[in-house]
């Protein structure tokens, strides 16, 4: 009986049916799940497709035993004829229909695992983002199950201006988190570099090596929000959780430890008894809380009107808050940048000396605040030269918050210019991992390559990628031209300097021109750069006159800049421009009055 049954399903093409029906679900999953990323379809399709398909296949089976195809159609197979039958026909086209569904299966997988993958959310792009992917890091360590990036939140409100409060919300939750250091947590530059882009959620956690997204939506309509979060698990676009709040504007900060106190919980971090999870900035003036969003959206722009604009909002939010500590930390950076635009040195001295002030001014307020800690430990150490302060700030900033990438990149900045290049370097591949589309962190990484000419590719390789991200980064420009002098390429270096910036533009001119032996174009240059920028960059003026062997005006303008609080003088260790200076005493001397180890080597 058992034989003659599987004869008969045989001869029906029962199992070529089931086969072909099970080829034909392989192609259909192969395609939903390549151009699911593309559609940014739900995390749900695929796994839906996969059970209906295993929900049709008993009917198949049920449909091909019923019913054969004829030379007349569709018939149930009791009314055909045995001798009419063209079953033998129907099984050799069957058989070609498999070889070109598991063909096509076949070739899907192939194209899904090999091929090109689009690059590409509408998640955040800063300036500094060029690319629909930018570069990562060459050697991503291992995907941790506890990391997360922090997408802007997309402002639903009517009124487009208030993006820098859905943005805020964003970078506040993103420092909520990265509070817990059990958590690895990108920092505010890499998560928001793929706004307005097309690129899926997959692509951004490959781009940011992250297993979990955190992304929502603001709605902010006078004194009410609405806020929408959901986390996502990026392994299979999963949603961990998700919820809606709609809160008074005076519970923002309430919402904000909510939210993050649910994503540790869905990622199962077990916090210490001592661990708490709440936003430090906070105020009780709902509108000084948003003229600090507001300041932290215009100082990351990274501009002299940005600068500027955050002076004025930070100013406000202290105006309306006297005691809002984060707010005068946030004035204190801000008024220290804004200080390198000043028209005169009397000016510059001021906006420095009320930046010192504002930033003693919210340590007091809050001591436990590394907001304080993080711009006094830069403060001190650019500007006051005090540097064993400076490093006790930073400690102090990263034991509060040790997943802080801009404090990991300044203390490796820190490091860097106290002569310890190793220490440098691996605060700075720290901050990458943590920020790993920050062009600044790797044009500082690259500047810890300089003093060892056996280290110029890696640091070409650290600027390449710090240039693929933000090709107008002065800095980074001036770095590579720096090191184009260094490797003797004048011309390149010529070319490198002219699209750096006014100041970078004169004082790279100035030093290729002397190489290529045009003293007299070095010269011209070297004149427009003191008669418009001595006020503010002695240190460069400097550099000029050292990489020309012109040691007496070098230690000149290295004392103006003594004199004129330049920050530029902490760098001057790990510069190479003054190595020609190191065996002169006046530059043991120089590092003496500044506080600095002697130069080793």
């Amino acid at each position: 009986m058992s034989r003659s049954l599987f004869a008969e399903m045989k001869r029906r093409n029962v199992f070529k049916a089931g086969v072909a029906y099970l080829a034909l679900g392989w192609v259909v999953t192969q395609v939903t799940s390549t151009v699911a990323p593309a559609f940014n379809l739900p995390g749900w399709i695929v796994p839906v497709v996969i059970w209906i398909g295993v929900i049709g296949f008993p009917f198949v089976i049920a449909f091909s035993w019923i019913y054969e195809i004829t030379p007349k159609g569709l018939k149930r197979e009791s009314e055909v004829d045995r001798s009419a039958s063209i079953t033998h026909v129907t099984g050799r086209r069957m058989d070609y229909l498999i070889v070109g569904l598991l063909v096509l299966a076949i070739g899907f997988t192939a194209f899904d695992r090999f091929g090109p993958h689009r690059s590409g959310t509408g998640a955040s792009s800063d300036a500094t983002a060029t690319s629909a992917v930018p570069a990562a890091a060459p050697a991503a360590p291992a995907v941790s199950d506890n990391s997360i990036a922090v997408l802007p939140f997309v402002n639903m409100s009517s009124d487009k201006e208030q993006e820098y409060f859905s943005d805020g919300l964003s970078e506040e939750l993103l420092n909520l988190l990265a509070q817990v250091p059990q958590l690895r947590v990108i920092a505010r530059t890499s998560s928001f570099a793929f706004r307005g882009k097309e690129v899926g959620v997959t692509d951004i956690a490959k781009a940011l090596n992250v297993a979990n997204v955190l992304e929502g939506s603001v709605r902010k309509s006078g004194e009410t929000l609405r806020i929408t979060a959901q986390l996502i698990r990026t392994a299979d676009s999963s949603h961990l959780w998700s919820e809606t709040y709609d809160r008074k504007l005076t519970d923002v900060f309430k919402v904000q430890d909510e939210i993050a106190s649910a994503v540790v919980a869905q990622l199962k971090v077990k916090l210490l008894p001592a661990q708490q999870v709440t936003n430090p900035h906070r105020t009780a003036n709902t509108e000084a809380y948003n003229q600090y969003l507001l300041g932290n959206q215009y100082y990351s722009r990274n501009s002299r009107d940005g600068d500027r604009l955050a002076v004025a909002a930070y100013q406000k939010a202290v105006e309306l808050d006297p005691e809002f500590a984060a707010a005068y930390a946030g004035l204190g950076v801000a008024e220290m940048y804004a200080s390198d635009y000043a028209d005169s040195l009397e000016e510059n001295a001021a906006a420095k000396q009320r930046a010192q002030a504002n930033i003693d001014k919210a340590i007091a307020l809050a001591p436990d605040l590394a907001d304080g800690y993080a711009a006094r430990g830069w403060q001190r150490a650019t500007l006051l030269r005090d540097f064993s302060g400076s490093q006790e700030d930073f400690e102090k900033a990263l034991a509060l918050e040790p997943g802080n990438a801009l404090v990991l990149r300044r203390y490796g900045l820190l490091q860097n210019n106290l002569g310890r290049a190793a220490q440098a370097i691996a605060a700075y591949r720290r901050a990458i991992e943590l920020d790993p589309l920050s062009s600044s962190a790797w044009s500082n990484l690259a500047s810890a390559y300089f003093l060892d000419p056996s280290q110029f590719r890696q640091a070409r390789e650290a600027l390449d990628r710090s240039l693929a991200i933000n090709p107008e980064s002065s800095f980074a420009l001036a770095a590579l031209a720096t090191l184009e002098l260094l490797e003797g390429h004048a011309q390149d270096a010529l070319s490198v300097s002219g699209r750096a910036g006014e100041v970078f533009r004169q004082w790279g001119v100035a030093m290729a021109q002397h190489t290529l032996g045009n003293a007299g174009e070095s010269q011209r240059a070297l004149d427009e750069l003191i008669a418009k920028y001595a006020h503010d960059s002695a240190f460069q003026i400097a550099e000029v006159y050292a990489w020309r062997g012109e040691a007496d005006k070098a230690f000149e303008w290295l004392e103006r800049a003594y004199v004129q609080h330049d920050g530029g003088l902490a760098f001057i260790k790990p510069d190479p421009l003054f190595q020609g200076l190191h065996t002169d005493p006046r530059y043991a001397a120089m590092l003496k009055k500044l506080g600095l180890p002697p130069q080793s080597g």
